[in-house]
């Protein structure tokens, strides 16, 4: 029987139940595209964009102190170039449930209340993931990062050429059933080889962006010159048909997490964008050594830190009085894009209210 709360309550035993947890997560597709990869700090020398060029810091801000989460509140980021951080503290009723039970010989209600909190910083940690995600698929749509966080505001440019983005207009728009899908995406693919000697074989949309291509008239009528406008087509259909006609294959991505203000659902990859990429991976996402980390790379700290995917920081603080536990998650991460001059960005249809 564990003497004191800290016994259960502690950055290794969090890590290990949320890996344990988690093992057989499916990745998000940023990570299968941006591999991750380990730096000392974060020296923006080495997040690379377009010409293999650093990427353009436009704001920061410093030593900012981790916000404690409320059980049922928002999430706010805090930021440092860029850092985020994050902490939740064990409620008094929750410790004291814990503490009364531990003095008891109902042993077995324990555990059920420490996973209870141990669900709570894996809350924490499933949030970190879905920072890099979100920076990359705005990379994906947009060649750029934007975060923001209460005030502040932080923007990375990757300086992405305009020759590798357009807007559809008018009767273009892949909403327009009569548009030519198969032609626009087929002059991309050459631009881009033209240009690089690279061809994109792969893209990314979204489910209603999907659509349109499913829906077109010419694709139809492509595919089932005798059916006309009456084919029924599935999704693997659409698949191969465009595999055959341009040698192309598309994610179709419908992700979504929840905002950090309001809560609210929003997908990582957005609606009415087609993006063109090539084989292989696209870049990196580089962790730095968050304070926390610092801390237990040199031993001076009290704390206990333990580090998720050798990326994302845990950290438990043993807070004396009242005796409770106070654990936090940080990390350091921004993506490289040493391919981004081999991907092609189209707006296809203005997005609707």
């Amino acid at each position: 029987m564990p003497k004191t709360i800290f016994d259960l309550v502690n950055a290794p035993n969090i890590a290990t139940y949320y890996q344990e947890n988690n093992s057989n997560r499916i990745p998000y597709l940023g990570e299968t595209l941006f591999p991750s990869k380990k730096q000392l700090g974060l020296d923006l020398s080495w997040i690379k964009g377009s010409k293999g060029l650093p990427v353009a810091l436009k704001a920061s801000a410093f030593d900012a102190k981790a916000e404690l989460r409320d059980r049922i509140g928002v999430t706010k980021l805090e930021t440092e170039m860029p850092f985020f951080r994050e902490g939740m503290r064990i409620g008094e009723k929750e410790r004291q449930e814990i503490l009364k039970v531990m003095g008891s010989a109902n042993s077995q209600y324990l555990m059920p209340l420490i996973n209870r909190v141990y669900d709570d910083v894996a809350n924490l940690v499933d949030g970190a993931r879905v920072v890099p995600e979100r920076m990359i698929m705005q990379l994906l749509s947009t060649g750029q990062i934007s975060i923001t966080s209460g005030r502040q505001v932080y923007e990375y440019d990757y300086q992405l050429s305009e020759d590798n983005q357009v807007t559809l207009t008018g009767t273009d728009q892949w909403s327009n059933e009569d548009a030519n899908p198969i032609t626009d995406i087929k002059e991309w693919q050459d631009e881009i080889e033209d240009k690089t000697g690279t061809r994109p074989t792969r893209a990314i949309c979204t489910r209603k962006t999907w659509n349109y291509l499913a829906n077109n008239k010419t694709i139809r009528l492509d595919m089932n010159p005798l059916g006309g406008q009456n084919i029924i087509l599935t999704d693997s259909m659409v698949q191969q048909y465009l595999s055959n006609k341009l040698g192309l294959t598309i994610a179709v991505y419908n992700k979504k997490f929840s905002t950090e203000v309001g809560g609210e659902s929003q997908l990582f990859f957005p609606d009415d964008v087609f993006t063109l990429i090539p084989e292989g991976n696209l870049g990196n996402t580089y962790y730095g050594t968050t304070p926390e980390e610092a801390d237990l790379m040199s031993g001076n700290t009290d704390a206990q830190v333990s580090l998720v995917d050798n990326a994302i920081a845990v950290t438990s603080v043993k807070e004396p009085h009242p005796v409770n536990v106070y654990n936090i998650v940080s990390e350091i991460v921004l993506p490289s894009f040493e391919s981004i001059d081999n991907i092609f960005i189209a707006k296809v249809a203005d997005a609707t209210p």
